[in-house]
């Protein structure tokens, strides 16, 4: 007999020895969704159950308008957040109103399109990012797993809107890259990077992680590091120097392993932050301070 699948929200690891960061996480997406054992079914749980394992601090990222907005209310209401705003590379193909077949043979959905332009929508974007408790300008990049060529040419654009907008108010940008990394790091040469460029949910190779720090980008990684089949990228987060390393969940998604296929949470940074110090053969305590450390040298204290 087959053995049932687990459902719902995976146990909490052991508490960290020193507090560290979540460094992207989409709370709005499960807010009110916890455990049963969490008394509190809402966003303030999330926070509660992820400071009682050392998960103490998040950055929270709103990808579209609506969790933009929802996000920097959060990061004003919660001292925990600070908050993370752009237009996804998929969202910017809807707002450009693009209509193509993808590369998998998958036909739009004649009522995926969004009201505001392009320009609006980024436009809105950059008033959001001049609020004091948004820290970040992301997650914006290029997303190339279903998007054809008029598709990629409008995330490119929106990419290079994001970069602008985070030199111009001299803020980190966090990174999306999906199948997209040579188109990506062009961009960044094209256009200069800013001064604090972090690729969010690394997934490049040993190879192009050397690039990414020889230019001075930021790594985070995700529960895909702890992944069985993801030899590679643990190959990466060796390579990455601590001053430029960082761990986040990219909650609800990407639940690390043995726990793929349940829900994410920023609790569970405490379990891949686990899994990298021994693939990087060095000390839980050493790893959760250079974590802390760098996140707070990029977003600034909490």
């Amino acid at each position: 007999m087959a053995r049932k699948r687990e459902k719902g929200f995976p146990p909490a690891p052991e508490p960290l020895p020193i507090a560290v960061v979540d460094n992207h996480t989409h709370l709005e997406s499960i807010a009110g969704i916890l455990p049963d054992d969490v008394p509190d079914p809402g966003l303030t749980g999330h926070l509660e159950q992820a400071r009682a394992v050392g998960v103490t601090a998040m950055v929270q990222i709103g990808c579209d308008l609506d969790s933009a907005r929802w996000s920097v209310h959060a990061a004003q209401q919660h001292p925990e957040l600070v908050a993370g705003v752009a237009i996804h590379p998929n969202e910017a193909v809807l707002h450009a109103g693009v209509r193509e077949v993808a590369p998998d043979g998958l036909e739009p959905d004649p009522q995926a399109r969004h009201e505001k332009s392009l320009d609006e929508a980024i436009a809105e974007i950059a008033e959001l990012a001049r609020v004091d408790r948004v820290r970040t300008v992301g997650e914006s990049g290029l997303d190339y797993f279903r998007a054809g060529e008029q598709g990629r040419a409008a995330q490119r654009e929106a990419f290079r809107a994001h970069i602008a907008l985070a030199k111009e108010l001299d803020l980190p940008l966090q990174i999306h890259d999906r199948e997209a990394h040579e188109d990506v790091l062009e961009v960044l040469k094209q256009d200069g990077a800013p001064r604090r460029t972090v690729f969010h949910c690394f997934s490049g190779d040993a190879e192009m992680a050397a690039e990414c720090v020889r230019r001075g980008y930021y790594l985070s990684f995700s529960g895909t590091v702890t992944f069985k089949a993801a030899e590679e990228l643990r190959s990466a987060a060796m390579l990455a120097p601590a001053e430029q390393l960082l761990v986040e969940t990219d909650a609800p998604y990407l639940t690390p392993h043995p726990y793929r296929g349940r829900p994410n949470a920023p609790y569970l940074a405490a379990h891949t932050l686990r899994v990298l110090a021994e693939v990087r053969q060095e000390s839980l305590e050493r790893l959760c301070e250079s974590v802390r450390t760098t996140s707070e040298q990029l977003y600034g204290p909490w």
